[in-house]
C-alpha cells in the first residue's frame, strides 16, 4: 500500500499525491494506492489491512532527489494542527487498536518551492519525482 499525502495547492508540497496520482496511472498489480492533504487517525485501520506500508510526502530536508527511511510504530500522538497525525502515529494505532504490524517506509521526496500557492510543482521536484516513481517501479519488480 503506497499513502501519498500534501497539499497539492502549496506548490512542492503536493508531491505525495503527484506521487501517488501517477502510480495510480500505472496500475501496477498488487499495488494499494491512496493519497490525502494529511494523515488521519482513520488510516491506521487502512493500512492494518497491508503487510508493507510506504508514506510519501514532500521533503524541505531530505537529500536530492529522496530518501527512503524505514518506520516503527510509536505511540499515538495526535493534535489539532496541519500533519498532526505522524505516520510512526498512524503505525501505533494500527498496532494498538488492530494487532497489525506492517513493514514500513518513509518516501521523503525533495521539493524546493513551499512558500506559495499554486498546483504546480517546480522543476527540482518534477525531477525528483520522477526518480522517485523509477526507484519505486524498480523496487516493486525486484519484489515479484
Amino acid at each position: 500500500m503506497v499513502i501519498g499525502y500534501g497539499n497539492p495547492g502549496r506548490l512542492d508540497d503536493g508531491l505525495g499525491p503527484a506521487f501517488a496520482e501517477s502510480l495510480r496511472e500505472l496500475d501496477l498489480p498488487g499495488v494499494t494506492v491512496e493519497s490525502n492533504y494529511q494523515l488521519n487517525i482513520e488510516d491506521a485501520e487502512l493500512v492494518s489491512r497491508f503487510d508493507e506500508v510506504i508514506f510519501v510526502d514532500a521533503s524541505v530536508s531530505a537529500a536530492a532527489p529522496f530518501e527512503v527511511n524505514a518506520l516503527k510504530a510509536s505511540a499515538p500522538m495526535v493534535g489539532f494542527s496541519s500533519h498532526s497525525v505522524s505516520a510512526e502515529s498512524v503505525l501505533g494505532l494500527a498496532k494498538e487498536l488492530f494487532g497489525a504490524e506492517p513493514s514500513a517506509s518513509a518516501l521523503a521526496i525533495r521539493g524546493r518551492s513551499f512558500d506559495g500557492f499554486g498546483e504546480r510543482l517546480s522543476s527540482e521536484a518534477r525531477s525528483n519525482l520522477a526518480r522517485s516513481l523509477d526507484y519505486f517501479t524498480r523496487r516493486f519488480s525486484a519484489v515479484d
